[in-house]
């Protein structure tokens, strides 16, 4: 049904040719459930080729802060912005690398009572400022970051991870991209976890225009 994944039912069935529009096929053809995020990045695919790439390189490659606090960070700014398709996906990504789903549950409850260490809740405490009230960022709030432990390298991909899904949840709640089941989050979620955001490929034709 045009609309069953999305709002905008003219953008679901004009997929464009590339990597999201094959996996859609696919699954329709096999009848597997699928995240509707596919059908808005589909239809756009060297802009979502480009933000895969951004997304990859900002949140799954080595870094001062490890891709399963990263992956944190996504599912906490999610859930401030009551994204729920982005807090479950980022949520199932982050159990994984940490391998302790009651740890990121934990955090997405209360990061205050989770088990995370205490610099580490210092540092989602700026992300919900950051997210909630960006416009009260001062001076003294990186400051106390940098007492509580983190580096000017750490405190700026925790900025990106928190801005990037900030435009995630932005994207995904305009466009009414709606749930999927646990298992199709936990199935996708270790898939990302193992290689990331990248799809290792621009759309057909675009070869000259893409970044390496």
């Amino acid at each position: 049904m045009v609309g069953e994944h999305i709002f905008l039912g003219e953008i679901k069935a004009d997929p464009k040719p590339g990597p999201f529009a094959d996996a859609i096929h696919a699954a329709n053809g096999t009848g597997l459930e699928y995240w509707g995020i596919w059908n808005i990045l589909a239809f756009h695919p060297m802009a979502s080729y480009h933000l895969c790439e951004l997304s990859h390189e900002l949140m799954h490659k080595e870094g001062p802060i490890s891709a399963a606090l990263r992956e944190v960070i996504a599912a906490y700014t999610s859930s401030l912005n009551q994204c729920d398709f982005c807090r479950n996906a980022h949520a199932a990504v982050a159990t994984h690398l940490y391998s302790h789903r009651d740890l990121v549950e934990g955090v997405l409850r209360d990061p205050e009572t989770s088990a995370l260490a205490e610099k580490e809740k210092a540092l989602l405490r700026f992300i919900r400022r950051l997210t909630l009230e960006p416009g009260t960022i001062t001076q003294q709030h990186i400051e106390a970051l940098t007492q509580a432990g983190w580096g000017e390298p750490a405190i700026y991909d925790a900025i990106y991870a928190c801005a990037l899904f900030n435009y995630y949840n932005r994207f995904v709640l305009g466009n009414g991209v709606r749930l999927v089941s646990d298992r199709v989050f936990d199935r996708f979620g270790a898939r990302m976890a193992r290689v990331g955001y990248s799809r290792e490929q621009p759309p057909p034709g675009q070869m000259g225009t893409a970044h390496a």
